[in-house]
């Protein structure tokens, strides 16, 4: 375990979500005071993460897991790189750390969830929802299995119905979550209710502003409200 003393002021930027700072605090944290290597390669790991820098964070986060030391920690690992291999289009990589996971039977939930994801990604809808079902099977509240679940039921235009009720609930558990809203809103769209749509929609802009997909869905709302 980390020595709380060399590296608390860091995991404390980290706790309150102030992973620029926490980053620095890190990156320049001298040999001298005596923190482990790997303590502190997992926390850049954790903070380039958060900071969407993926190709930085694989870069500690390989480390961590290579040195197999503390399992937990090591698991953790393996299920951020899954994450990050699959933003990047490295669908195998991904599939083999997250099969490695449920080896280990470590949160099978997040896991098959992050499957599901992979799934998408590769325009398998059926494994897609095979894989949300078994996520919701293992945690019936898991907001990440809810909220895709939701989203790719309204992208396929299978059972809206079950699509806003999944959605409505992983908002309610996560109201500050973009990617929420922006599917609450996606499922309203589908649903012809476009004022609803451009409600949710935009909350979810207004937290991420930069993302593409939302100001896309935006759009269709917008023109095809537009055509009523």
């Amino acid at each position: 375990m980390p020595d709380s003393n060399v590296l608390s002021q860091g995991i404390e930027f980290y706790n309150q979500k102030k992973y620029s700072d926490a980053l620095t605090f890190f990156l320049t944290l001298s040999s001298e005071t005596g923190a482990d290597s790997l303590d502190v390669a997992y926390y850049l790991g954790l903070c380039y993460a958060k900071l969407s820098r993926y190709e930085d964070s694989l870069l500690y986060l390989e480390q961590v897991v290579t040195a197999g030391k503390e399992e937990e920690r090591v698991l953790q690992c393996r299920l951020i790189l899954a994450v990050i291999y699959s933003l990047s289009g490295r669908k195998r990589l991904a599939a083999f750390e997250l099969n490695k996971l449920l080896e280990a039977e470590y949160k099978p939930a997040s896991v098959y969830a992050a499957l599901a994801f992979v799934a998408w990604e590769q325009s398998d809808t059926e494994k897609c929802l095979d894989y949300y079902e078994k996520s919701l099977d293992a945690d019936p509240e898991n907001v990440t299995a809810l909220n895709g679940m939701g989203y790719v039921l309204a992208c396929e235009d299978k059972d809206l119905t079950k699509a806003l009720s999944f959605c409505k609930k992983a908002v309610k558990a996560s109201p500050n979550s973009a990617a929420c809203l922006d599917s609450l809103g996606w499922v309203y769209y589908k649903l012809g209710l476009y004022d609803d749509a451009k409600k949710y929609l935009e909350m979810a802009e207004a937290i991420d502003g930069n993302n593409e997909e939302i100001a896309n869905h935006i759009k269709s709302v917008v023109l095809d409200g537009d055509k009523r």
